[in-house]
């Protein structure tokens, strides 16, 4: 027995030697945790020592001794009760047990919980009738009270704090288990001192030890992260029912046996009832904080949904709202639906974060100069929305501040931002109707933005008639073609002054069988925006290539020019489809001129020049037309390869002609004779558009202009007419046509020839050949050089 006793102490001592260790190299949050819990090891080991040493000397007369066994026994017991203290503050103070005051509460009142129900399970073993060790049972020995309260307590707590840790949790399960056995030997200890005999002491040494090991090697092995993750609230349930079930059961056995409750037990009962409803009382404030974060989560996620994160502005959504909330309150109010031009420029040249900026300053400036009440939103990308309250006069000044206020510069760091805004304005109408005041405040701005941006523009009742006939357009555009309702018209262009046919323009016209002749400038734009001018273009191609190769056949000597839109010289296929088309109609490629408007030359230059000399190398001519509409510069004309220029009414039409300074001669076209210079320069010949009346026919034939086209000559009539005019100007009996006179010839002054002027010759005739044709030549060319010999 000796023996076993001192081996019991030295492994005891061995491992709180190890633990102590193991907590020296602790530093942080786990030293304080691991320094508790070596304390506790130690006053066990004490406590341990101590009854060792009592039993050993009290062996020899160990009942004649019973008043020093239970003073001792008093001792072991306050040793165990500090002891387990101790290691149950250590495994709160672990890093992620008690990682709060509320948390703290939770699980002490759940280890008090299952302690209740232990104590409470062994007095009923303990008590009468039951007294399961039967005489061995300690008996008026008040040291084993305090002694199992705390193996109770420690024991309730450690399972708790391990069942509600996260796994992995083997290590603390064996801290726990470690703990809880040297305070039940602890119990053991004391008991036996006081009604037990030395052998029972020294196997609950023995038992003590191998706690101490547990404990050590748990300590040890634990890694300095050792971080754990307890949660307080988890299975509430099962925690609270085990313990009182346990009590019930235990309590009614105890009756039936026939047993009685002591003051301790009612204590007990008690307590636990205290222990439960604190623990429902923190579970029922657990529930409210819960529901009321929830609550405030829910709001802050609702306004989050209603919010723009950008700006924080209003979204979409919390525009609709509010707009909802103005038509069920029946309170009058104005939509101003707001869009950024050239904001996507921003973008692409200064990159997305000074557009985010830029977005952000935009946001400041609308909810910093809005009247109380009213609602600024961001309905996606560079588009806001103001709402409004009151009737539309009340919104036209907050419109034009912002018009104002928006167009701004927006300071960057590397340079200033310049914007404009437009704005389409819309009130509520009579009946309240969210939908359609979005779509009317939508179509204003629409049409702010086809006016010029930089604007306010109101809805307006035409606009919706304007809508309703554009989409009508689009949807029987579509089917145009199959149903045989285009035409091609075709307006002679003339050799002058003869004023003979020698070529035409094709021009694509529709008639509806309901909506009428719907106009070019109606359904062209339209087709270019829908995506449906490559098809129509293809369609005229072929139709202007039929007619021509039909004329051909009939001997005219004609050439035909078909207008070309930007999108469809820049599609890659575009050239195939014109040789296709050349070959199809067995049409010379001299013969078919290709029209480009200046429009066209402003987009993308260099991508023009490859696009226009790939169509050269089929054989046909390329025009310039509306030159002098204002895009041209005379730089990208010596570039451009094309072979006519077609002036633009505008110039032709301009001023009334004027006559020569200081010298004589008939009144001329200034700027038309400007561009014949400019086109005999660049080896190109010049056709006069939108010649309307003998005066504009003298002055651009005495600026020297030789082809004209306008209605003075005719409108744009279907391929037949246009045949009979050919066959007219070509017959025998056909005579030129007089040259209408100038005012100053009118007037009786003297004609004469400027330097800039062509003489008037016979119809068809050149110098040196009279008898050579005009129409023979203009026909049959296949470069600018030749057309010039017409």
């Amino acid at each position: 027995m000796v023996t076993a006793a001192v081996l019991s102490g030295l492994a005891a001592a061995g491992s709180v030697a190890v633990q102590a260790r193991s907590t020296g190299r602790r530093a942080g949050a786990h030293r304080s945790a691991h320094l508790l819990l070596t304390v506790a090891a130690g006053v066990a080991l004490v406590s341990l020592v101590v009854g060792l040493a009592v039993t050993l000397a009290a062996a020899d007369g160990w009942g004649e001794r019973q008043g020093m066994r239970t003073a001792w026994a008093t001792v072991i017991a306050a040793g165990s009760a500090l002891g387990g203290l101790a290691f149950c503050a250590g495994l709160l103070r672990l890093p992620g047990a008690a990682t709060s005051r509320a948390v703290t509460a939770r699980l002490v009142l759940d280890g008090v919980v299952v302690a209740t129900a232990l104590w409470f399970v062994g007095w009923v073993l303990c008590a009468e009738p039951t007294r399961l060790l039967g005489g061995a049972t300690p008996d008026g020995c008040p040291p084993i009270l305090l002694a199992s309260v705390s193996a109770a307590l420690t024991t309730g707590l450690a399972l708790i704090v391990v069942l509600r840790s996260a796994a992995p949790r083997g290590r603390l399960a064996l801290l726990g288990a470690g703990g809880s056995v040297v305070t039940w030997a602890a119990l053991t200890v004391a008991g036996a001192l006081c009604a037990g005999g030395p052998a029972v002491v020294v196997a609950a040494g023995a038992v003590a030890a191998a706690g101490l090991a547990a404990c050590a090697v748990a300590v040890r092995r634990v890694g300095p992260a050792g971080q754990l993750d307890v949660d307080p609230i988890g299975r509430d349930g099962g925690y609270a029912f085990v313990p009182m079930f346990g009590m019930a059961a235990s309590a009614i056995y105890h009756v039936a046996q026939g047993g009685g409750f002591a003051l301790a037990a009612i204590v007990a009962g008690s307590l636990e009832g205290f222990a439960l409803v604190a623990r429902q009382y923190l579970t029922l404030n657990d529930v409210r904080g819960y529901a009321d974060r929830l609550a405030e989560r829910e709001r802050h996620f609702r306004e989050l949904a209603h919010t723009d994160p950008l700006t924080g502005l209003a979204n979409r959504r919390g525009l609709l709202r509010a707009l909802h909330r103005c038509a069920e309150a029946g309170v009058p109010c104005v939509l101003l639906v707001l869009d950024l031009d050239g904001f996507k420029n921003v973008n692409d040249m200064q990159g997305h974060d000074v557009g985010d900026a830029v977005l952000e300053e935009v946001g400041r400036r609308l909810r910093g100069n809005l009247r109380p009440g009213d609602l600024a939103a961001r309905l996606g990308g560079d588009e806001f929305a103001v709402l409004v309250h009151g009737r539309p006069a009340e919104a036209d000044p907050v419109a034009e501040r912002l018009l104002g206020l928006l167009a701004l510069p927006y300071e960057q760091p590397d340079r200033p931002v310049f914007l404009s805004v437009s704005i389409g304005v819309a009130g509520q109408p009579d009946a309240p109707d969210v939908e359609l005041l979005q779509r009317n405040a939508d179509l204003a701005l629409r049409y702010a933005k086809q006016r010029g941006k930089n604007r306010i523009e109101r809805y307006d009742v035409a606009y919706d008639r304007l809508l309703r006939r554009r989409t009508t357009l689009e949807h029987e555009l579509r089917g145009a073609i199959e149903r045989d309702e285009l035409r091609l018209a075709f307006q002679p262009v003339a050799s002058l002054p003869s004023v003979r046919p020698v070529g035409a323009e094709a021009l694509l016209r529709w008639r509806h069988p309901e909506l009428g002749n719907v106009r070019p400038d109606e359904f062209i734009p339209l087709a270019e925006e829908c995506g449906m001018i490559a098809t129509l273009g293809a369609w005229v191609l072929h139709q202007a290539c039929w007619q021509l190769s039909r004329w051909l056949a009939d001997g005219h000597d004609v050439w035909v020019s078909v207008n070309v839109s930007p999108r469809e010289l820049h599609a890659p296929e575009y050239v195939v489809q014109v040789a296709e088309a050349l070959r199809a109609h067995h049409v010379p490629p001299q013969r078919l001129v290709l029209e480009v408007t200046e429009h066209a030359v402003a987009t993308d230059l260099d991508e023009l020049i490859r696009r226009l000399t790939a169509l050269r190398r089929t054989g046909v001519r390329i025009a310039l037309d509306d030159f002098g509409a204002g895009y041209s510069s005379l730089g990208q004309l010596r570039r451009l390869p094309i072979d006519i220029l077609k002036i633009d009414h505008g110039l032709v039409a301009e001023h009334e002609p004027v006559r020569p300074v200081d010298r004589d001669g008939p009144a001329f076209a200034p700027m038309v004779d400007i561009v014949m210079r400019l086109g005999h320069q660049l080896g190109l010949e010049v056709i006069a558009e939108g010649v309307t009346t003998p005066t504009e026919l003298a002055a651009v034939v005495a600026a020297g202009c030789r082809f004209g086209q306008g209605a003075l000559f005719g409108w744009g009539v279907p391929g037949e007419h246009l045949e009979a005019m050919l066959d007219a100007a070509t017959s025998p009996g056909a005579r030129p046509a007089p040259l209408p006179a100038l005012p100053a010839q009118r007037a009786g002054e003297p004609a004469g020839s400027g330097s800039s002027q062509v003489e008037p010759r016979a119809v068809g005739t050149r110098p040196g050949d009279p008898s050579h044709s005009v129409n023979q030549n203009v026909g049959s060319v296949d470069s600018s050089r030749e057309m010039r010999q017409a």
